[in-house]
C-alpha cells in the first residue's frame, strides 16, 4: 500500500504528538484515541485519557467500519457527535479520516469528550436561574419536533432527566427508577423497542429496565406484559 512506509510513520508519529497534546490541554474528561485502518483489525495503536477505559489493541468501532465500508476512501469526517458509554456516560465525540500522499484513509484520529459533568453543571443552574418561576422544571421545557420514534423517545428522556435535574451517569439507583416511573407516566414504554433505548441512555441493561418496570407497575396494579 505504501511506496515509502518512512511516510507511513512518519503520519503515525505526528498524530500521536497532536493526541498528546489535545488531552494535556483539555483534561482529564478528554481522551484521543488513534486507529491504524491499514491493519486487517484496524485495532487502536495509540490512546491518551482513559474517558472510555480502552487499552491499545482494542477494535475499532462499529461506526467507523460501517462508514468506510460505506464510503471507502471519500469517508467524510464527523464533528461533535454524542456518544453513551456502558454506564450512561455521555460523550461529545469527532472522527477525522487521515490520509497518506495518495488520498487513501490509512488513520482515524478519534477525540472524546466526557461532558456529563457539565451537563449536570447546565441543570444545576438552570434550575437555580428557574427557581420561583414553576415548580415543575420540565413544564417550562419547550416541545420538540421530532420525526422519527428515536428523537420522540430522546426528547421524553431528556424531559424525565430535566425533571429529576442529574444526568443518568451521575444518578443513584432511587432516581433511576423515578426517570423510569416518569417515562411509564408518559406512556414511553407504548412504543416498540424503547426498553432498549432507554437503557443504552441509562446505562443499565435491559433486564434492569423491566426489573424496574415491574416494581413500578406492582405498585400500580399494572401488567409488565403491555411493555413492548
Amino acid at each position: 500500500m505504501f511506496d515509502n512506509m518512512n511516510e507511513k510513520e512518519q503520519i503515525f508519529t505526528i498524530l500521536k504528538q497532536l493526541a498528546n497534546l489535545v488531552t494535556t490541554m483539555f483534561g482529564g474528561n478528554c481522551e484521543v484515541a488513534i486507529h491504524d485502518l491499514t491493519t486487517a483489525n484496524r485495532g487502536l495503536i495509540h490512546i491518551t485519557g482513559n474517558v472510555t477505559r480502552r487499552k491499545p489493541g482494542a477494535p475499532v468501532t462499529d461506526a467507523v467500519i460501517k462508514s468506510l465500508i460505506r464510503d471507502g476512501n471519500d469517508v467524510q469526517d464527523r464533528h461533535c457527535f454524542m456518544t453513551i458509554t456502558d454506564d450512561g456516560r455521555e460523550l461529545k465525540s469527532s472522527t477525522s479520516y487521515i490520509r497518506d500522499s495518495k488520498g487513501e484513509v490509512i488513520a482515524a484520529f478519534c477525540i472524546n469528550f466526557n461532558t456529563t459533568d457539565y451537563l449536570n453543571a447546565i441543570q444545576l443552574l438552570e434550575s437555580f436561574v428557574n427557581r420561583g418561576i414553576s415548580s415543575a422544571p420540565a413544564a417550562n421545557m419547550p416541545e420538540k419536533m421530532s420525526f422519527s420514534i428515536e428523537g420522540t423517545v430522546d426528547s421524553l428522556f431528556e424531559q424525565a432527566v430535566a425533571e429529576i435535574g442529574k444526568r443518568p451517569a451521575t444518578m443513584t439507583t432511587y432516581e433511576k427508577i423515578r426517570l423510569v416511573r416518569i417515562l411509564e407516566r408518559k406512556g414511553t414504554f407504548q412504543i416498540r423497542g424503547v426498553v432498549s433505548q432507554v437503557a443504552l441512555r441509562l446505562g443499565v441493561s435491559n433486564f434492569t429496565i423491566y426489573n424496574y418496570l415491574k416494581k413500578i407497575r406492582a405498585a400500580n396494579g399494572t401488567a409488565i406484559r403491555d411493555v413492548i
